[in-house]
């Protein structure tokens, strides 16, 4: 697929520079790694991840952008050099899809072990076999016991504001870890639309440069990195990962703050609430689920039925004072998984999982509904998301919906 001539892309000029631009979720990455001023990425074609190599690439070529601009023979290899570069000082980019991401298991998980705050982007798609190149959540989903920060963006300029504050958190000296953004294959990887980019004067006044300090690795700075410890430290490094992620919280919001005051938008940081003052029972996802569930949740209030929307923005850190906060006053919540998590807990996916043990404590929890739609990019449509508040409504109701099920919505008989 050759990507469409940046050059002649429309460019509306807005105030302090911003220029409007019709762009695709994978150029507005490409934006974010040319005005964050990255130095080296590395790049192995797979789809809908390799677009971004395309507009990086192009960029390069027209003169708008200077980086590194490495093309490895695998996805571990792109992996493993952009990790050594980021020790010795680099801020860098790096991403895959799907079976890519996880032939470079090995170097993710070192990554998010070495406390390298690189960031990434994951072009989500469905594991082979059988081969399908439709959004799942699975792939990047897998890091998530590793140490890794993720983030699911559901607009292109949500992609390109998350690239610039993943830079930002990955890289404060109170975190050092790994982030990886997570783009819905096919309907924000290459769906356009139009974006806000910022001046790189306004980025530079929010993003410093990369400065790894003391712990850079350099001949006059004699240091280890990647030491075998076995057992004498590996629980004490674990423990230091731990409190990492968990002033990553803190930080995240430190960033949106300035984020939302220098750009004039961001909104909040770890959720996004839709209609949810009122509600009576509430839908939650990631990404771009939150179109069509968007359209439905207006159709079914001009009925009157009360009903919000949940979406999840950070999956890592998860957001679990913000989700018993928006369901504090909620009936029943319907938890609408694009994965899946064979043998867990009521045979649910990973993100309802993760919402009941959220809600768990809370002095009266609402009941927890888990659906699973959309695998392999299969579209959600309205109808869909009607049929699952409908059940969320007969539970929140007292009816004889089983909690301990999962529903799959959508899937011939």
């Amino acid at each position: 697929m050759t990507p469409p001539d940046l050059a002649v892309a429309e460019k509306i000029e807005g105030p302090s520079g911003e220029t409007e631009e019709l762009i695709s979720g994978s150029e507005a990455i490409a934006h974010a790694c040319r005005l964050a001023d990255v130095d080296v990425i590395t790049a192995y074609p797979i789809r809908p991840y390799d677009t971004v190599m395309q507009y990086v690439s192009q960029m390069i070529s027209n003169g708008d952008f200077d980086c590194e601009f490495i093309v490895a023979e695998s996805e571990h290899s792109q992996f493993e050099i952009v990790k050594h570069a980021s020790v010795v000082g680099a801020r860098v980019f790096c991403g895959s899809s799907g079976v890519g991401w996880f032939y470079a298991f090995e170097a993710l998980a070192v990554t998010a072990g070495l406390r390298v705050p690189m960031v990434a982007m994951v072009g989500n798609r469905a594991l082979d076999d059988p081969g399908a190149f439709g959004v799942e959540h699975n792939d990047a989903l897998a890091v998530r016991d590793l140490g890794w920060m993720l983030n699911w963006v559901s607009t292109a300029q949500e992609a390109l504001d998350t690239a610039l504050i993943a830079y930002r958190v990955a890289e404060d000296k109170r975190v050092s870890l790994p982030c990886a953004i997570s783009c819905d294959g096919a309907f924000l990887t290459h769906s356009q639309t139009l974006v806000k980019v910022p001046s790189q004067e306004t980025v530079d006044s929010f993003l410093p440069p990369y400065d790894r300090a003391e712990k850079q690795l350099h001949p006059d700075n004699p240091i280890t990195i990647a030491p075998q410890v076995n057992e004498d430290w590996l629980m004490e490094m674990r423990r230091q990962n731990d409190m990492a992620m968990r002033r990553a919280r803190g930080v995240i919001i430190e960033v949106y703050e300035d984020f939302n005051a220098k750009f004039g938008r961001g909104g909040e940081p770890f959720i996004e609430r839709y209609m949810m003052d009122d509600a009576e029972i509430a839908l939650v996802g990631m990404g771009t689920l939150a179109m069509p569930v968007r359209v439905a949740v207006r159709k079914m209030r001009e009925q009157g039925k009360k009903v919000g929307f949940v979406r999840v923005r950070w999956f890592r850190p998860f957001p679990t004072i913000e989700l018993q906060d928006a369901f504090a006053t909620v009936h029943a919540v319907g938890v609408i998984d694009r994965d899946y998590s064979f043998g867990s807990a009521f045979h649910s996916g990973v993100l309802a999982t993760e919402v009941r043990s959220a809600l768990y404590p809370m002095e009266s929890p609402p009941k927890v509904i888990s659906f699973i739609a959309g695998l392999g990019g299969r579209e959600v449509s309205a109808d869909n998301v009607i049929e699952m508040a409908d059940m969320a409504f007969d539970a929140a109701a007292g009816g004889d919906i089983n909690e301990q099920d999962t529903h799959w919505i959508g899937v011939r008989e």
